[in-house]
């Protein structure tokens, strides 16, 4: 984890004294159903309670001293506790493995990890609703390849960046739950020395599900499911990130990141004003992105357990977690504060002398009784012109003056066609679909 990009909540998920705490709360709850079912004596789950009220501090130099020796993190761990719980922690660990504490506690760590993330997709979801319904009907020119095609508005555009991330939400929500399983089932998962209900009581009590079958260890395709989500919504990070960093181009700049008084683009030239919330956007995404891969190749390990996965997901496990969290709130805020010039979106939108109406004139002159083919054919040569004089010549006139076209449409009707209203007659539906029939409209 890099402190210039990581926020403190997130980071004390991945601190070694929070991974420290949830692994004893497994082995406490564990022992608290042991000692129900008569496995283990009662005062023995009551001490390490007792120990845990006192509120104490984690040593993590100490276990870590520990583990030098041991060359074992779990046995580290609970040599220290034992220390500072006195003789009934024997009684701890019984019939569990490693992986039992190991996995669980990186399920829980996803888990709240998840919530963040989840509220910085809120975060993201409120921005890019509040400034779609506030260019809802502001025109601007829809580009296809990079090139002008048809008009649309601004609050579209946003509007479908706020659909994409709806689904990034749902997508959060149903990895978050594919990856909040809980394993306590022992040496390569037959539950041969405690029975399935120790499982079960310290799932429930750290609000996850049991793992139906866990091997050795949980099932990794669950985690290739998860990261892979977090990738994908990196990429429509990156898809937002992109938009905003073209239409602050100098020769579009229909839109631009807000600069802030006293902020310096460039340490060369004074007059800079560039886009670097948005690269910056682009270079977290790859990073979050770069944890996919290893994540999948995490999930064919050698028959009951391996630990090849392990040494891959203390390092994908933060990073990537780390990342997205500190991009969505980079993204919500860079959206919120987005400098929007509809002006100039009008300037652009007739640059080209009309050329974005041509399809409008095309179906009229199919309707007028042209073939498409022989239609096509007359406003292609036409736009040509005025794609050639770089929008200088403007197509109506042109259309106006072409015999062929004239034949089929009049003055009164060409001028009709080269109106902006028919390409926004549906905004209201389109922003039902995304937002809902009953969303207020600002």
């Amino acid at each position: 984890m890099i402190p210039r990009y990581t926020r403190p909540d997130m980071a004390a998920i991945w601190s070694a004294e929070t991974r420290f705490r949830i692994w004893f709360e497994i082995e406490a709850h564990a022992a608290d159903a042991m000692a129900e079912l008569g496995l283990i004596p009662r005062a023995a789950a009551e001490a390490l309670w007792r120990w845990w009220t006192t509120r104490p501090s984690i040593d993590v130099a100490a276990i870590d001293a520990i583990e030098a020796e041991t060359r074992h993190d779990v046995i580290a761990f609970l040599t220290w506790v034992a220390g500072q719980v006195g003789p009934e922690a024997r009684f701890m660990h019984q019939g569990m493995t490693s992986s039992d504490v190991l996995d669980t506690a990186l399920a829980v760590q996803l888990v709240r990890a998840s919530d963040l993330l989840l509220a910085d997709i809120d975060s993201v979801l409120d921005a890019l609703r509040r400034r779609a319904f506030e260019h809802r009907t502001t025109p601007t020119i829809g580009r296809s390849h990079g090139i002008h095609a048809e008009p649309t508005t601004f609050g579209l555009k946003l509007a479908g960046f706020h659909a994409e991330f709806q689904r990034a939400r749902a997508r959060l929500v149903a990895a978050r739950a594919d990856v909040a399983t809980c394993a306590i089932s022992g040496a390569v998962g037959t539950f041969a020395h405690l029975p399935p209900a120790v499982e079960a009581h310290v799932a429930a009590k750290l609000g996850l599900a049991v793992e139906p079958v866990s091997t050795q260890v949980i099932p990794r395709d669950r985690h290739a499911m998860f990261f892979a989500t977090l990738g994908v919504i990196a990429s429509s990070v990156e898809r937002l990130a992109t938009e905003i960093r073209h239409l602050q181009r100098t020769e579009v700049l229909e839109a631009e990141e807000y600069f802030a008084p006293g902020q310096k683009g460039s340490s060369a030239m004074p007059h800079k004003r560039n886009p670097v919330l948005s690269e910056n956007l682009t270079g977290l995404a790859r990073l979050v992105r770069s944890a996919v891969t290893p994540a999948l190749e995490n999930v064919a390990l050698w028959h009951e357990r391996d630990i090849s996965h392990s040494s891959v997901e203390r390092g994908i496990a933060p990073d990537a977690t780390v990342h997205l969290d500190f991009a969505l709130v980079r993204l919500a805020q860079l959206v919120e504060r987005l400098v929007v010039y509809p002006e100039r979106m009008k300037a652009n939108l007739v640059r080209m002398g009309g050329l974005v109406h041509s399809q409008q004139v095309l179906l009229a002159l199919t309707q007028a009784g042209m073939s498409r083919e022989d239609a096509y054919a007359a406003v292609q040569r036409n736009a040509m012109q005025v794609w050639e004089s770089e929008g200088r010549q403007p197509l109506l006139p042109l259309l106006k003056a072409d015999p062929e076209v004239a034949r089929h449409l009049d003055a009164a009707a060409l001028d009709g066609l080269f109106a902006l209203a028919p390409h926004f007659a549906h905004v209201d539906e389109i922003f039902a679909r995304v937002f809902g029939p009953d969303s207020p409209a600002s």
